[in-house]
């Protein structure tokens, strides 16, 4: 035999909850996404730094490191950047004022 708890209150049907309200953005004009394919070539004092973490983290990408190669006198990284363009722009100019060399990936040697 169930018992019924007399202090619960009865729970609201599905159609009962009101749908949470969509936070307001802070930009007007919608986001135009991009993606990019980059080679990066770290000088050595360099090498030991979280470049990619910062790079995310500062201008909100999604990368993707799809290859990747690091000795004591150079790093090398293919990475594929996914976000706003105007970001994906930022981004690059920061990494070279870093002091890491950016260029396009321009043959897809890399496929998948």
């Amino acid at each position: 035999m169930a018992m019924k708890s007399a202090s619960s209150p009865p729970l609201p049907a599905v159609d009962q909850v009101p749908p949470k309200a969509k936070k307001a953005s802070k930009k007007s004009a919608p986001s135009v996404k991009g993606r990019q394919r980059l080679w990066l070539m770290y000088p050595p004092k360099l090498i030991t730094s979280p470049i990619v973490w910062e790079l995310i983290t500062r201008f909100k990408l999604v990368a993707n490191i799809r290859q990747a190669e690091v000795r004591d006198e150079i790093g090398i990284v293919c990475l594929e950047l996914e976000g706003e363009r105007s970001s994906l722009k930022k981004a690059a100019q920061w990494l070279k004022r870093k002091g890491v060399k950016v260029e396009p990936v321009e043959i897809s040697v890399i496929t998948g």
